[in-house]
Protein backbone atom coordinates (compact mmCIF):
# COMPACT_ATOMS: atom_id res chain seq x y z
CA UNK A 1 0.00 0.00 0.00
CA UNK A 2 1.38 3.27 -1.10
CA UNK A 3 2.81 5.79 1.51
CA UNK A 4 0.61 8.39 0.91
CA UNK A 5 -2.31 6.32 1.30
CA UNK A 6 -1.77 4.91 4.36
CA UNK A 7 -1.08 8.60 5.59
CA UNK A 8 -4.58 9.43 4.52
CA UNK A 9 -6.02 6.37 6.66
CA UNK A 10 -4.08 7.31 9.42
CA UNK A 11 -4.77 11.02 9.00
CA UNK A 12 -8.59 9.95 9.16
CA UNK A 13 -7.81 7.73 11.99
CA UNK A 14 -6.17 10.27 14.81
CA UNK A 15 -9.66 12.16 14.02
CA UNK A 16 -12.16 8.39 14.12
CA UNK A 17 -10.20 6.36 16.34
CA UNK A 18 -13.67 5.35 17.80
CA UNK A 19 -15.35 4.75 14.86
CA UNK A 20 -17.29 1.37 14.72
CA UNK A 21 -19.52 -0.62 12.43
CA UNK A 22 -22.63 -1.93 13.38
CA UNK A 23 -23.93 -4.64 11.45
CA UNK A 24 -27.28 -3.78 9.51
CA UNK A 25 -28.87 -7.03 8.66
CA UNK A 26 -31.06 -6.81 5.24
CA UNK A 27 -33.01 -10.01 6.13
CA UNK A 28 -35.05 -11.02 3.02
CA UNK A 29 -34.12 -8.06 0.53
CA UNK A 30 -33.34 -9.16 -2.72
CA UNK A 31 -33.26 -12.37 -1.97
CA UNK A 32 -32.78 -15.27 -4.53
CA UNK A 33 -34.18 -18.33 -2.59
CA UNK A 34 -31.71 -20.76 -3.34
CA UNK A 35 -29.17 -19.34 -0.83
CA UNK A 36 -26.19 -20.41 -3.06
CA UNK A 37 -25.54 -17.57 -5.14
CA UNK A 38 -22.27 -15.51 -5.50
CA UNK A 39 -20.05 -13.16 -7.15
CA UNK A 40 -17.37 -15.79 -7.37
CA UNK A 41 -16.47 -19.70 -7.77
CA UNK A 42 -15.24 -22.63 -5.96
CA UNK A 43 -15.86 -25.38 -4.17
CA UNK A 44 -16.33 -25.30 -0.49
CA UNK A 45 -14.03 -26.08 2.05
CA UNK A 46 -14.35 -28.03 5.34
CA UNK A 47 -16.00 -26.72 8.03
CA UNK A 48 -15.39 -23.54 10.08
CA UNK A 49 -13.14 -25.00 12.84
CA UNK A 50 -13.22 -23.82 16.16
CA UNK A 51 -10.91 -21.09 17.93
CA UNK A 52 -7.97 -21.09 15.62
CA UNK A 53 -4.81 -21.71 16.45
CA UNK A 54 -3.98 -18.82 19.11
CA UNK A 55 -7.29 -17.61 20.40
CA UNK A 56 -6.05 -16.02 23.35
CA UNK A 57 -5.24 -12.12 23.76
CA UNK A 58 -1.91 -11.47 21.10
CA UNK A 59 -0.90 -8.37 23.72
CA UNK A 60 -0.61 -9.12 27.21
CA UNK A 61 -1.71 -6.15 29.81
CA UNK A 62 1.66 -5.92 31.45
CA UNK A 63 3.31 -5.37 27.04
CA UNK A 64 -0.31 -2.93 26.84
CA UNK A 65 0.53 -1.10 29.58
CA UNK A 66 4.25 -0.90 28.80
CA UNK A 67 3.23 0.44 24.57
CA UNK A 68 1.30 3.00 26.55
CA UNK A 69 3.95 4.22 28.80
CA UNK A 70 6.36 4.10 26.29
CA UNK A 71 4.78 6.16 23.54
CA UNK A 72 3.47 8.78 25.99
CA UNK A 73 7.13 9.88 25.23
CA UNK A 74 6.79 10.69 21.51
CA UNK A 75 4.15 13.01 21.43
CA UNK A 76 1.38 12.00 18.42
CA UNK A 77 2.85 8.21 18.45
CA UNK A 78 -0.07 5.50 19.36
CA UNK A 79 0.90 2.85 21.32
CA UNK A 80 -0.61 0.72 19.08
CA UNK A 81 2.44 0.91 16.98
CA UNK A 82 4.70 -0.26 19.25
CA UNK A 83 2.24 -3.29 19.91
CA UNK A 84 1.85 -3.80 16.55
CA UNK A 85 5.56 -3.52 16.17
CA UNK A 86 6.08 -6.17 19.02
CA UNK A 87 3.42 -8.81 17.79
CA UNK A 88 4.98 -8.47 14.65
CA UNK A 89 8.63 -9.48 15.94
CA UNK A 90 8.75 -11.60 18.48
CA UNK A 91 4.84 -11.90 19.42
CA UNK A 92 5.34 -9.71 22.73
CA UNK A 93 8.07 -11.66 24.02
CA UNK A 94 6.36 -15.24 23.86
CA UNK A 95 8.04 -16.45 20.85
CA UNK A 96 10.59 -19.33 20.99
CA UNK A 97 12.52 -18.21 18.46
CA UNK A 98 16.42 -17.07 19.05
CA UNK A 99 17.86 -14.11 20.16
CA UNK A 100 14.79 -12.45 22.49
CA UNK A 101 16.00 -12.75 25.91
CA UNK A 102 19.81 -13.67 24.79
CA UNK A 103 22.04 -14.13 22.13
CA UNK A 104 20.69 -13.02 19.00
CA UNK A 105 18.86 -14.00 15.87
CA UNK A 106 20.17 -15.18 12.23
CA UNK A 107 20.50 -11.54 11.48
CA UNK A 108 22.23 -10.01 14.61
CA UNK A 109 19.03 -8.87 16.22
CA UNK A 110 18.32 -8.98 20.07
CA UNK A 111 15.69 -8.18 22.43
CA UNK A 112 12.09 -8.36 22.38
CA UNK A 113 11.86 -5.30 20.25
CA UNK A 114 14.71 -7.19 17.93
CA UNK A 115 17.65 -4.26 17.71
CA UNK A 116 20.93 -4.55 15.78
CA UNK A 117 23.51 -3.47 18.69
CA UNK A 118 24.36 -0.53 16.79
CA UNK A 119 20.84 0.59 16.45
CA UNK A 120 20.16 -0.18 19.84
CA UNK A 121 23.42 2.10 21.13
CA UNK A 122 22.46 5.20 19.48
CA UNK A 123 18.94 5.42 20.86
CA UNK A 124 19.36 3.49 24.16
CA UNK A 125 17.08 4.43 26.63
CA UNK A 126 16.11 3.43 30.16
CA UNK A 127 12.55 3.21 30.83
CA UNK A 128 11.07 3.42 34.78
CA UNK A 129 12.33 1.28 36.35
CA UNK A 130 14.43 -0.31 33.62
CA UNK A 131 17.66 -1.49 33.69
CA UNK A 132 20.98 0.51 34.24
CA UNK A 133 23.09 0.33 31.50
CA UNK A 134 20.11 -0.28 29.41
CA UNK A 135 19.59 -3.88 27.48
CA UNK A 136 17.70 -4.50 24.85
CA UNK A 137 16.51 -7.23 26.52
CA UNK A 138 14.82 -5.17 29.34
CA UNK A 139 11.49 -5.21 28.11
CA UNK A 140 11.02 -1.41 29.58
CA UNK A 141 13.95 -0.53 28.01
CA UNK A 142 12.99 -2.29 24.52
CA UNK A 143 9.73 -0.86 24.77
CA UNK A 144 11.38 2.90 25.76
CA UNK A 145 13.84 2.51 23.06
CA UNK A 146 11.67 1.84 20.10
CA UNK A 147 9.87 4.99 20.83
CA UNK A 148 12.70 6.62 20.56
CA UNK A 149 13.65 5.92 17.69
CA UNK A 150 10.33 5.61 15.56
CA UNK A 151 10.36 9.15 16.98
CA UNK A 152 13.98 10.31 15.96
CA UNK A 153 12.46 9.02 12.29
CA UNK A 154 9.19 11.10 12.27
CA UNK A 155 6.38 8.55 14.13
CA UNK A 156 4.65 11.08 15.30
CA UNK A 157 3.67 12.50 12.38
CA UNK A 158 1.24 10.11 9.97
CA UNK A 159 2.79 11.66 7.01
CA UNK A 160 6.16 10.29 7.89
CA UNK A 161 4.56 7.37 10.03
CA UNK A 162 4.73 4.62 7.21
CA UNK A 163 8.35 6.09 6.57
CA UNK A 164 9.50 5.54 9.86
CA UNK A 165 8.11 1.91 10.45
CA UNK A 166 9.76 0.69 7.29
CA UNK A 167 13.33 2.61 8.84
CA UNK A 168 12.36 -0.14 12.16
CA UNK A 169 13.00 -2.97 9.38
CA UNK A 170 13.58 -1.98 5.67
CA UNK A 171 10.61 -3.51 4.77
CA UNK A 172 7.33 -1.92 2.72
CA UNK A 173 5.28 -5.04 3.52
CA UNK A 174 6.21 -4.95 7.48
CA UNK A 175 5.55 -1.33 7.25
CA UNK A 176 1.94 -2.36 6.14
CA UNK A 177 1.86 -5.17 8.37
CA UNK A 178 2.05 -3.24 12.04
CA UNK A 179 0.06 -0.33 10.54
CA UNK A 180 -2.60 -3.06 10.15
CA UNK A 181 -2.35 -4.21 12.92
CA UNK A 182 -2.36 -0.72 14.38
CA UNK A 183 -5.54 0.05 13.59
CA UNK A 184 -6.58 -3.23 14.86
CA UNK A 185 -5.68 -2.63 18.26
CA UNK A 186 -6.77 0.70 18.27
CA UNK A 187 -10.33 -0.54 18.31
CA UNK A 188 -9.78 -4.02 20.32
CA UNK A 189 -6.34 -4.03 22.03
CA UNK A 190 -7.28 -7.34 23.67
CA UNK A 191 -7.33 -8.75 19.85
CA UNK A 192 -6.78 -12.83 19.99
CA UNK A 193 -3.52 -14.47 18.09
CA UNK A 194 -5.94 -15.89 15.85
CA UNK A 195 -6.56 -12.49 14.32
CA UNK A 196 -3.73 -11.06 14.44
CA UNK A 197 -2.67 -14.45 12.21
CA UNK A 198 -5.88 -13.35 9.50
CA UNK A 199 -4.59 -10.06 9.57
CA UNK A 200 -1.09 -10.44 9.22
CA UNK A 201 -2.02 -12.64 6.02
CA UNK A 202 -4.37 -10.25 4.60
CA UNK A 203 -1.59 -7.13 4.92
CA UNK A 204 0.77 -9.19 3.42
CA UNK A 205 -1.17 -9.62 0.31
CA UNK A 206 -2.14 -5.87 -0.24
CA UNK A 207 -1.46 -4.79 -4.20
CA UNK A 208 -1.89 -8.28 -5.13
CA UNK A 209 -3.87 -8.06 -8.15
CA UNK A 210 -8.13 -9.09 -7.99
CA UNK A 211 -8.27 -12.33 -9.94
CA UNK A 212 -11.62 -14.03 -10.54
CA UNK A 213 -11.37 -17.42 -8.78
CA UNK A 214 -8.19 -16.54 -6.94
CA UNK A 215 -6.75 -18.51 -4.34
CA UNK A 216 -3.50 -17.19 -4.39
CA UNK A 217 -1.42 -18.19 -6.85
CA UNK A 218 -1.19 -15.07 -8.87
CA UNK A 219 -4.25 -13.48 -6.99
CA UNK A 220 -6.81 -13.59 -4.80
CA UNK A 221 -10.78 -13.02 -5.59
CA UNK A 222 -12.63 -11.55 -2.48
CA UNK A 223 -13.67 -14.73 -1.18
CA UNK A 224 -10.49 -16.56 -1.71
CA UNK A 225 -8.53 -13.73 0.07
CA UNK A 226 -10.47 -14.29 3.35
CA UNK A 227 -10.25 -17.84 3.01
CA UNK A 228 -6.35 -18.19 3.04
CA UNK A 229 -6.46 -15.74 5.78
CA UNK A 230 -8.40 -17.61 7.36
CA UNK A 231 -6.37 -20.58 6.85
CA UNK A 232 -3.31 -19.23 8.11
CA UNK A 233 -4.98 -18.99 11.52
CA UNK A 234 -5.65 -22.37 11.81
CA UNK A 235 -9.97 -21.90 10.74
CA UNK A 236 -11.26 -23.45 7.77
CA UNK A 237 -13.81 -21.46 5.97
CA UNK A 238 -16.13 -22.33 2.48
CA UNK A 239 -14.71 -21.23 -0.36
CA UNK A 240 -17.77 -18.54 -1.79
CA UNK A 241 -18.62 -15.41 0.20
CA UNK A 242 -22.62 -16.27 0.07
CA UNK A 243 -21.46 -20.12 1.85
CA UNK A 244 -18.91 -18.07 4.24
CA UNK A 245 -22.41 -15.91 4.69
CA UNK A 246 -24.35 -19.45 5.59
CA UNK A 247 -21.53 -21.02 7.90
CA UNK A 248 -21.32 -17.93 10.21
CA UNK A 249 -21.73 -17.41 13.23
CA UNK A 250 -23.36 -14.56 12.33
CA UNK A 251 -23.73 -11.16 14.07
CA UNK A 252 -26.92 -9.79 15.34
CA UNK A 253 -28.25 -6.19 13.94
CA UNK A 254 -26.97 -4.28 16.51
CA UNK A 255 -23.52 -6.20 16.88
CA UNK A 256 -20.21 -3.99 16.71
CA UNK A 257 -18.44 -5.02 13.86
CA UNK A 258 -14.71 -6.24 15.20
CA UNK A 259 -11.11 -6.36 13.89
CA UNK A 260 -10.76 -9.87 11.88
CA UNK A 261 -14.66 -10.07 11.62
CA UNK A 262 -15.88 -10.89 7.92
CA UNK A 263 -18.37 -8.14 6.05
CA UNK A 264 -20.04 -9.07 3.59
CA UNK A 265 -22.22 -7.26 1.29
CA UNK A 266 -24.77 -7.13 -1.66
CA UNK A 267 -28.38 -6.97 -2.11
CA UNK A 268 -30.10 -9.69 0.68
CA UNK A 269 -28.95 -12.16 3.09
CA UNK A 270 -29.43 -14.62 0.35
CA UNK A 271 -27.57 -12.43 -2.14
CA UNK A 272 -24.38 -11.90 -0.92
CA UNK A 273 -22.01 -10.74 -3.32
CA UNK A 274 -18.51 -9.62 -2.28
CA UNK A 275 -16.91 -10.24 1.27
CA UNK A 276 -14.12 -8.37 3.03
CA UNK A 277 -11.93 -8.59 6.21
CA UNK A 278 -12.72 -5.73 8.71
CA UNK A 279 -9.73 -4.29 10.15
CA UNK A 280 -10.78 -1.45 12.46
CA UNK A 281 -11.85 2.23 12.37
CA UNK A 282 -14.72 1.71 9.46
CA UNK A 283 -11.23 0.08 7.24
CA UNK A 284 -11.71 -3.24 5.92
CA UNK A 285 -8.97 -5.20 2.99
CA UNK A 286 -10.65 -6.85 0.35
CA UNK A 287 -9.92 -7.58 -3.01
CA UNK A 288 -12.98 -5.89 -5.01
CA UNK A 289 -13.56 -6.32 -8.54
CA UNK A 290 -11.24 -7.40 -11.77
CA UNK A 291 -8.55 -4.81 -12.40
CA UNK A 292 -8.51 -3.73 -9.16
CA UNK A 293 -5.77 -4.80 -6.42
CA UNK A 294 -6.53 -6.17 -3.44
CA UNK A 295 -6.49 -3.05 -0.65
CA UNK A 296 -8.03 -1.07 2.48
CA UNK A 297 -11.88 -0.20 1.72
CA UNK A 298 -14.21 1.77 3.70
CA UNK A 299 -16.60 -1.10 5.26
CA UNK A 300 -19.59 1.45 6.12
CA UNK A 301 -21.32 0.70 2.43
CA UNK A 302 -24.89 0.78 2.11
CA UNK A 303 -25.49 -2.86 1.09
CA UNK A 304 -23.68 -4.42 3.88
CA UNK A 305 -26.00 -7.10 4.57
CA UNK A 306 -23.94 -8.45 8.03
CA UNK A 307 -21.17 -9.80 9.67
CA UNK A 308 -19.79 -13.39 10.98
CA UNK A 309 -17.34 -13.48 13.61
CA UNK A 310 -15.28 -16.71 12.41
CA UNK A 311 -13.87 -19.39 14.66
Amino acid sequence: MGKLVWAAVLAVLTLVMGVVIVVALVAGAGTTGSGTTSSDPGADAPSPGSGGDQPGAAVPTIWLSLYQQAAATCPGLSWTVLAAIGTVETDNGQSTAPGIWSGANSAGAEGPMQFEPATFAAFATVGPAGVRPPTPYDPVDAAYTAAAMLCADGAGSPSTLHAAIEDYNHSDVYADTVLTLSLALGQQPDITGTVVAALTFASQQLNTPYVWGGTGAGGFDCSGLVQAAYRSAGISLPRVAQDQFDAGPSLAGDDTVEPGDLVFFGTGTDAVEHVGLYVGAGEMIDAPFTGALVRFDSAAQTDLVGATRPG
